[in-house]
C-alpha cells in the first residue's frame, strides 16, 4: 500500500481530516507525523533558513520525521481559496524550501490550488491527485465527496465548541460530540493563526493552562465564516493574508460580542503578516478599553515557566478590572 506523509503542521490543522479521508478513500495509507517535540523543533531548526519564523522551523522538523517512513510527502502550494487574499508567501514556497532544503527526502506531492486563476480549481487538485496516484475518476469523485462532508463536519464541531484537536478526535468517535461546557468565570478570546494556537508544544498548552486557570477559551475557529464576514473589514481591501483576515474579523467580532472579558493574541517571533496583525488589533481594541489585550510571542527559546507567570498576572489583573466596572455601575 501507497504511504503518503502529512507534516502536523501550518495547513494540518486546518485540513488534515479531509485529506485523510480522501486519501483513506483511495487506500492509501495517510501517515501524519505527530506531536511536534523539542527534538523535532531542533531538527527543523538546524535545515530551516535562520530567518524563517518559528511554524516554518516547526515544519521542517516534522518534514524531517516523515523521511523514511513514506513514499511520498504531501505539501500542497495552497495560494488562494476565496478569490479575494492568499496565504503567506512562505506557505506558497514551502514545497521548494522542503525539496531544495532538505536531503533525501521522498518524492513531494505540491499540487497548487489558486481559486483566482482557475475554474473549479479546488477540484481539479484533488483530480490531480487521482490522476498522479494512477486512480479511477469515479473513486477520486467519490473520495472528494466524502472529503468534503468530513470538512464540513469538522468545521461544525468546531463553531459548535472543539478546538481542531479534539474535533478531529471527536470524527473519529474518540470523545463526545456534545458542546464542550463553559463552566469558567471569565471568557478569553484566543487569537492567533491555527498552527499556532493548537500546536499543544508551540503555544505551551495554552488552551490547557487557560481552562485550568478557569477561563472559558474561545478563537477564530470558534465562529462561523459567515458570522465573521458579517462586519465590513478594517480597511477598505480588507488584509491581504488569509489568515491574517480571518483573525482580524474574529478580533472584531469578539471584542463587540460583548462576550468576552479579556483577549490575548498569540504570534510567533519573526512573523511579517503577524507584526502588521498585532498593530491592527491593538488600535481594535483601544475601541474596548473595559477588555484586557495581551500579546504572546513565541520563539525556539520560549519557556513555560514565564508564560505561565504573565497568564497568571494577566488574569488577576482582569478579575480586577472586572470587579471595579461591577462595582462602578
Amino acid at each position: 500500500m501507497v504511504k503518503i506523509g502529512i507534516p502536523s503542521a501550518l495547513f494540518y490543522y486546518v485540513y488534515y481530516p479531509k485529506w485523510e479521508s480522501f486519501f483513506q478513500a483511495l487506500d492509501i495509507e495517510v501517515i501524519p507525523s505527530g506531536k511536534t517535540t523539542k527534538q523535532l523543533l531542533d531538527n527543523g531548526v538546524r535545515e530551516a533558513l535562520a530567518d524563517a519564523c518559528l511554524p516554518v522551523k516547526v515544519f521542517f522538523g516534522h518534514a524531517i520525521s516523515l523521511r523514511d517512513k513514506v513514499d511520498y510527502l504531501f505539501v500542497p502550494r495552497i495560494v488562494s481559496t476565496n478569490k479575494k487574499t492568499v496565504y503567506c508567501p512562505k506557505f506558497l514556497g514551502m514545497p521548494d524550501m522542503i525539496r531544495h532544503g532538505l536531503p533525501d527526502m521522498p518524492p513531494l506531492i505540491d499540487v497548487r490550488v489558486d481559486v483566482r486563476t482557475q475554474k473549479f480549481a479546488i477540484w481539479r487538485a484533488y483530480e490531480f491527485l487521482g490522476n498522479f496516484l494512477g486512480v479511477k475518476k469515479g473513486k477520486v469523485i467519490s473520495a472528494f465527496r466524502s472529503a468534503n462532508q468530513v470538512h464540513r463536519r469538522y468545521k461544525e464541531l468546531m463553531v459548535a465548541g472543539h478546538h481542531p484537536l479534539s474535533a478531529m478526535a471527536a470524527l473519529k468517535g474518540n470523545v463526545n460530540l456534545s458542546s464542550p461546557r463553559h463552566t469558567g468565570q471569565l471568557t478569553f478570546a484566543l487569537l492567533g493563526y491555527p498552527y499556532n494556537l493548537y500546536d499543544p508544544f508551540i503555544s505551551i498548552q495554552l488552551i490547557d493552562k487557560l481552562q485550568k486557570m478557569g477561563i472559558n477559551v474561545l478563537t477564530p475557529e470558534n465562529v462561523s465564516a459567515k458570522t465573521l464576514q458579517e462586519k465590513p473589514p478594517v480597511l477598505q481591501k480588507g488584509l491581504f493574508w488569509t489568515f491574517s483576515e480571518q483573525v482580524m474579523q474574529a478580533a472584531r467580532h469578539f471584542f463587540s460580542s460583548g462576550k468576552i472579558d479579556g483577549a490575548i493574541h498569540l504570534t510567533a517571533f519573526g512573523c511579517g503578516p503577524d507584526s502588521l496583525l498585532n498593530n491592527f488589533i491593538e488600535r481594535e481594541a483601544t475601541k474596548y478599553p473595559h477588555i484586557p489585550l495581551m500579546t504572546l510571542t513565541m520563539d525556539e527559546h520560549g519557556g513555560e515557566a514565564g508564560i505561565t507567570t504573565r497568564l497568571e498576572a494577566f488574569i488577576d489583573m482582569v478579575q480586577r478590572k472586572k470587579r471595579g466596572v461591577r462595582n462602578a455601575q
